[in-house]
């Protein structure tokens, strides 16, 4: 799928960015971040669910405790997961390494890194990247910063509202970086949004609690859940607006726009879903609950051959009508409805014929189309995103580390 982006100037008062170059990634592209905040913002964040967690997951959980953030430092190449103790030394000496070049405390630093599994970072490398990164810094330099996070993607992830709020301008931005290993129930891989409102904590926290659930909880390439997840919101107040409160005046707007940032950038994430030549929004409504909505949505969304189906073209709504069958949700398959966009080719458990397969074919050729279905149980509904299944990600996964 081709994507053509336009790098228009982004800059949010108060933040600095840079990326550079240190040779942590073979290519020699840009594999080392720093976003910096003048002063210390507000920070939330959310950390992927897996288990197997990597070692800057474990100190970006601790620094977030006391809510605050400065400098974000970001390795891409390696992911430094699976690294034990040697793991986490290095990404907490990469906060105090970034700390002394920017002269703040090494607790408001935060670590990320993304890459290959297994494989920790070369310290020698990012000892002199660091530097470097410190050096570049520049309001001018998010776009260089989105570079320096990418791995696998094909495209840079960005996207930027404004809010208008008593005679104040309030921007915001976030960067993304995902394509493969996508499937967060928390974030994507990386992302990283910075405003220069003034928010408070509590109201913060629960605009990423409001907002996760439609965007980057709402996706799904392959099923599967990085090690590395993570998604911050950093708001440094240099706006210079009333605090927004969870209930205050101004919270909905500000919401709403974080909101369409995320909504951006998770798709985003999906139209580069490493191979991905299709987008496409399931629709799942009259299931007795939410839950049972969520299922059937994400049943679909995993199965290799519905997303074969997808690649192909193929209307196939037997394979449809399967995968909501075994999501483990209430369902009389004799209400089933399926259709692909405005075309039904299943409805009361029976296809609907010929003629209108071949017209959702037509349909299933287009970059993105959307799957609806209808259980007619109750009121629950669920939507998600998701990519087809192509050779092209099997080819690029079947070597991956070699």
């Amino acid at each position: 799928m081709k994507i053509t982006v336009k790098k228009s100037p982004i800059v949010i008062p108060g933040f600095r960015f840079s990326g550079v170059a240190c040779g942590l990634k073979p290519s020699g592209k840009k594999d080392l971040s720093l976003l910096v905040s003048d002063v210390p913002a507000t920070a939330v964040a959310a950390f992927t669910t897996n288990q197997v967690k990597a070692a800057p997951v474990f100190i970006g959980a601790e620094r977030l405790r006391a809510g605050h953030l400065q400098a974000i430092v970001v390795n891409s190449g390696n992911a430094n997961a699976s690294t034990a103790q040697p793991g986490l030394k290095l990404a907490r000496d990469t906060c105090a390494l970034v700390g002394r070049e920017l002269a703040i405390d090494a607790q408001l630093v935060l670590p990320s890194s993304t890459g290959v599994i297994g494989v920790l970072p070369d310290w020698r490398k990012m000892r002199t990247g660091i530097p470097a990164a410190a050096a570049a810094l520049s309001p001018r330099g998010f776009w260089s910063a989105t570079a320096g996070i990418m791995t696998t993607d094909a495209f840079p992830k960005v996207a930027t509202r404004q809010v208008k709020l008593n005679g104040r301008t309030l921007s915001i931005a976030g960067m993304a970086k995902g394509a493969g290993m996508i499937n967060p129930n928390m974030a994507t891989m990386l992302c990283y949004v910075c405003t220069d409102a003034a928010v408070s904590r509590a109201a913060l926290q629960q605009v990423l609690d409001q907002t996760l659930p439609d965007s980057f909880n709402a996706i799904s390439v392959d099923g599967d859940t990085s090690t590395n997840d993570t998604l911050v919101l950093l708001a440094n107040g240099q706006a210079g607006n009333r605090e927004i409160t969870p209930r205050g005046r101004g919270y909905t707007a500000f919401r709403d726009a974080v909101r369409e940032v995320l909504c951006r950038l998770a798709r985003m994430c999906v139209k580069d879903g490493e191979g991905a030549t299709k987008v496409v929004d399931i629709y799942v409504n009259g299931a007795k609950n939410t839950a049972d909505a969520e299922k059937v949505a994400r049943s679909i969304a995993y199965s290799p051959l519905v997303k074969t189906a997808f690649f192909g073209g193929d209307p196939n709504w037997g394979r449809i009508a399967c995968a909501v069958g075994y999501a483990g949700a209430r369902l009389d398959q004799d209400r089933l409805a399926i259709s692909v966009g405005d075309i039904p080719i299943g409805r009361n458990g029976m296809s609907t014929g010929s003629r209108n397969e071949h017209r959702a074919a037509r349909i299933m050729q287009q970059d993105e189309f959307s799957i609806d279905i209808h259980l007619h149980m109750g009121r629950g509904r669920a939507h998600v995103v998701t990519s087809d299944l192509s050779t092209g990600y099997v080819h690029f996964n079947s070597a991956y580390t070699t």
